[in-house]
């Protein structure tokens, strides 16, 4: 029997992984109070670390759509990191760093788009959150790449360490106001519309 096509968008928690199942002792997607239909899995992944926009769907055409297709798609972070960012230093992110990539090699980034940003409103509390009294600058930054822990790994280059990193958007689709943990379906003509994704005749 064909699986129905249903697609989601969570707002994935901070401290979960992107994942259903997993050895390791740790949150999975499947304690989201939802649920889920049979053969849903994540497109993409944000670290057990990171939070914000994930997508789920049983369409099993969608990462290769939208991850190994010619086009690149955009994919939009807020980005909290200790101390004060200078104006140079967000030009250089967004000219490109130089950062450390698998078999420890060095990979140059693809110029993207950085800009500082006010603290965001209504942000959902977080345990382990960065002293509000210690330097800090929020960062929006707009990636078409996804290496290993990229935008960590950027932001390190530069001198600067991440506290928090939150995906709100991946082309159209975004998190707008949820919150960690909920789950919201999407129909599919929106769904494809908002990522950008042309399916194939």
């Amino acid at each position: 029997m064909e699986i129905v096509k249903q697609y989601f968008v969570i707002y994935k928690p901070y401290k979960m992984v992107s994942q259903f199942i997993s050895p390791a002792n740790v949150n999975l997607l499947g304690q989201l109070d939802y649920n889920f239909p049979e053969g849903t899995h994540a497109i993409g992944r944000l670290d057990n670390n990171s939070e914000g926009l994930l997508i789920l769907t049983t369409d099993k055409r969608v990462t290769k759509l939208l991850f190994e297709s010619d086009v690149p798609h955009k994919r939009t972070y807020l980005v909290q990191v200790e101390k004060i960012v200078s104006a140079e230093t967000v030009e250089k992110l967004r000219n490109g760093v130089s950062i450390r990539i698998k078999g420890g090699k060095y990979y140059t980034t693809t110029p993207c788009e950085v800009e500082i940003v006010p603290k965001p409103n209504n942000l959902a509390p977080r345990h382990h959150e960065y002293r509000e009294d210690l330097p800090n600058t929020w960062l929006k930054m707009t990636l078409t790449e996804g290496k290993y822990h990229q935008i960590r790994k950027m932001v390190s280059s530069v001198y600067h360490d991440c506290k928090r990193l939150i995906r709100i958007s991946i082309e159209d689709l975004e998190i707008e106001d949820m919150k960690p943990g909920e789950v919201r379906e999407v129909e599919e003509n929106e769904f494809f519309k908002k990522l950008k994704i042309v399916l194939p005749g």
